[in-house]
């Protein structure tokens, strides 16, 4: 959870364009150097003065120390108060403070006038710290105000860098946060460019105070002022609608492969259930139990579309809209060989330890999973199983919680209710655990896609495992468990580094 909130001031809080632009160009005028296209002045905005003249205009150091005074010498009278605040900043500030975080101005401009202009626009109540640079030129490094800001925020006391968040338009801001290890937001809305702050490597990128709002009060809004009983009720309905549906859709699914018995012709080897001397059904075969199964998770994902396809959408558009590039390759693989040796790891696990023996249930359901053929396996609990069950534990239910509860909680008690869908102990603490890692994955990436993958390749791991006999091999050992546990565990510490995480 983001606790801290360090503000640029110029072209994030505030739009200073006429009055930064008109006293430049008093400054130039000094030089006579005649400027009349205000808007050609406007990189001005937010880089420290002194190495603005420099690069732009070519003047010296001398030159530029000079037109620095040139440029407050009209600033500190008239140029302060050419100045507005951007739309929906007050609600902003309003908001985070109402929500318990600490605010702090982090600009490069002087300190004094950074006071002044907040004192103006009457929002200097909501920041506890203002830090800017001093006149003589002193801390106008971005990176030195937020070690500033930071100093006067932590004192003493180590920093918690995962908690802070530096706000800003330009490349300077995002920069001076990546020196100091904190998470950057850039915003379009200012002076700085969305190529600008792509090239920079924001961690993420609005284009709005709307969509900046989201970002910093995502899980924070709105949860207070619902009664717990619709929360609670919000979160556990579609479980509900999703079990009755599957139950439906399973005896859907019995007359179904009456049906498809009688199509299928002798020589297709595909039988689907047994058949007494009377030519009454006496079983169901393991691929007819497959084809149920099969069928069963198509009704429920069509009910299911229709009823979490908006959480999903709304979720994967906000993760589209708040990150500002794509994960790195190598963060891709991290997540497979987590899933991976998760499943393995604790398959081999229970099957050391003589847990799966150990529940009749569990013996029941494995003895139906895995009768059928290879292929409708791998087609039901490596595809249909995946996509339907991850539409709804984790599109539906997991980000529900999240708009009530912290990532934490929200990760536990999805993975809690997945592992009781499976109603046995073994089947259900597999899922529990395999849950909160593919919550993980889901939060850590943001997209739909990320969980469904990671559920997949869990069920295909222990799918192959039992289905080709495999524990009766190499594999099943003390120091392959311990092995793919390590892995498994390695590459969630590497993902858990990994900064693409979402702003909370």
């Amino acid at each position: 959870m983001k606790e801290y909130f360090l503000f640029d001031l110029d072209g994030t809080l505030t739009d200073p364009k006429i009055g930064i632009t008109t006293c430049v160009q008093y400054a130039l005028k000094y030089f006579n150097i005649e400027e009349s296209d205000l808007d050609k002045l406007e990189p001005f905005i937010g880089p420290p003065l002194k190495e603005s003249f420099m690069e732009f205009y070519n003047l010296t150091e001398s030159q530029a120390m000079t037109a620095v005074e040139k440029y407050r010498e009209r600033f500190q009278d008239k140029g302060i108060y050419e100045n507005k605040l951007y739309s929906g900043i007050p609600e902003l500030l309003r908001a985070l403070k109402a929500n318990g975080k600490r605010l702090a101005v982090a600009s490069s401009k002087p300190q004094v006038f950074v006071e002044r202009i907040l004192e103006h626009f009457d929002i200097g109540q909501y920041f506890e710290v203002v830090v800017g640079s001093e006149l003589n030129g002193e801390r106008t490094n971005k990176e030195d105000v937020v070690e500033e800001a930071l100093r006067q925020f932590f004192g003493d006391k180590p920093v918690d860098r995962e908690k802070v968040v530096m706000i800003g338009d330009r490349k300077f801001d995002v920069e001076g946060a990546k020196k100091k290890h904190v998470t950057s937001v850039g915003v379009t809305y200012g002076y700085g460019s969305m190529e600008e702050l792509k090239e920079a490597r924001a961690d993420y990128i609005v284009r709005s105070v709307q969509e900046l709002q989201a970002l910093v009060l995502r899980g924070t809004q709105d949860a207070k002022y619902e009664p717990a009983f619709s929360k609670i009720w919000k979160v556990l309905f579609p479980v509900l609608i999703y079990f009755f549906v599957n139950q439906v859709g399973a005896y859907i699914g019995m007359y179904g492969i009456l049906f498809l018995q009688q199509l299928l012709p002798a020589e297709a080897g595909l039988k689907l259930m047994e058949f007494n001397e009377a030519g009454e059904v006496a079983a169901i075969t393991g691929n007819g139990s497959a084809v149920v199964s099969i069928l069963a998770f198509i009704v429920a994902f069509a009910v299911m579309v229709y009823m979490g396809r908006y959480d999903v959408i709304q979720a994967d558009a906000q993760a589209k809209r708040l990150r500002a590039k794509h994960e790195k390759p190598l963060s891709y693989v991290w997540m497979v060989t987590a899933t991976a040796g998760a499943a393995l790891g604790i398959n081999v696990l229970y099957e050391l330890t003589g847990i799966t023996n150990k529940s009749e249930i569990y013996q029941q359901t494995a003895q139906a999973q895995y009768s059928s053929s290879l292929l409708l396996g791998l087609l039901l609990y490596g595809l249909l199983g995946p996509i339907t069950e991850e539409l709804i534990f984790r599109g539906v239910v997991f980000n529900r919680l999240r708009k009530y509860v912290k990532v934490l909680p929200a990760i536990l008690l999805s993975a809690i209710i997945f592992g009781v869908y499976h109603q046995n102990i073994v089947s259900g603490t597999y899922a529990f655990f395999m849950g909160c890692l593919i919550a993980f994955l889901y939060d850590k990436f943001g997209y739909f896609y990320i969980p469904v993958i990671a559920h997949a390749i869990s069920n295909i791991v222990a799918y192959l495992l039992t289905q080709t006999g495999v524990f009766s091999g190499i594999l099943l050992n003390w120091w392959v468990c311990g092995a793919a546990l390590l892995i498994a565990i390695g590459s969630v510490f590497q993902l858990y580094r990994t900064r693409f995480e979402p702003c909370r």
